[in-house]
């Protein structure tokens, strides 16, 4: 880690004096992160860590640099690795100041010291994250992960405080219909991630179709409307746990689709 930030630091000096005397015309090198992208998809990080670790070691500027810190940070975080994941979490944070990950970024520093037992720790991230004013559609989650440490900490009352917030401003939110299902009021769950929803089958057939020649394994689920017509919901996924609906979620968002987590029963 001291070797990457010597070398960041190195390249600031040498842009900044070159830049200031005129010498410097600095390219733009985006890096080719697909495989990585398919191998978290897949569920193979040790093959997304020894990718991104290699293009991280030859790459000396790129614009998509912090994009290749978070999907190193969600690797370590899903292998298990959590100290190295809060460590590239934090580099983030601090040194890319305006990078489109850094939302991502704090939630992941919270989860790994969360994952460590560090309930304390990870409870004051949550909570600055909610204080921060940016907390947008991370919110409904921040909100839910601050009600587990509390719970872990044993402050029943705050939690439940947290719980009933989430419930109230965002009822229909996945993490609400998992606590339900906790609580023994729901059915057996299973998390999908939803990418589109249409009245014209062909549409939603299209949709489908570019999905499954990426890879994704996508399927159509036919629903009935309120206005008594039928919506072809286009979803990628039936998984048990909601980390494995998580991975799905980041990969479709990367790829640039509107991907949401949703909650079906069996």
């Amino acid at each position: 880690m001291k070797r990457h930030k010597l070398r960041q630091y190195s390249l600031i000096c040498f842009i900044l004096v070159h830049w200031c005397t005129g010498a410097l015309v600095l390219p733009s090198y985006a890096m080719d992160l697909d495989n990585i992208k398919v191998d978290i998809l897949e569920g193979d990080y040790q093959s997304a860590i020894s990718e991104g670790e290699k293009i991280m070691a030859d790459t000396q500027y790129s614009p998509d640099l912090d994009e290749l810190y978070y999907l190193l940070g969600i690797s370590y975080l899903k292998q298990g690795n959590y100290l190295r994941a809060s460590d590239i979490f934090e580099i983030i944070i601090k040194e890319f100041k305006n990078s489109r990950f850094k939302q991502e970024a704090e939630i992941g520093l919270g989860d790994s010291y969360f994952l460590m037992g560090e309930y304390a720790k990870a409870e004051g991230f949550y909570k600055d994250f909610l204080g921060s004013g940016y907390a947008g559609s991370f919110k409904p989650q921040a909100l839910y992960k601050t009600a587990l440490c509390a719970v872990k900490l044993g402050k029943t009352d705050e939690a439940k405080e947290y719980l009933e917030k989430l419930n109230r401003e965002y009822p229909s939110n996945i993490d609400t219909a998992v606590d339900k299902d906790l609580s023994g009021t729901g059915g057996r769950l299973y998390y999908a991630v939803q990418v589109g929803a249409f009245s014209n089958p062909e549409n939603a057939g299209g949709l489908l179709g570019e999905l499954t020649r990426r890879g994704y394994p996508a399927y159509i689920e036919e629903t009935g409307s309120t206005g008594g017509g039928i919506s072809y919901r286009v979803r990628v996924g039936r998984a048990a746990l909601r980390q494995e609906a998580e991975t799905v979620e980041q990969a479709l968002s990367l790829d640039g689709y509107p991907a949401k987590i949703v909650s079906s029963e069996k």
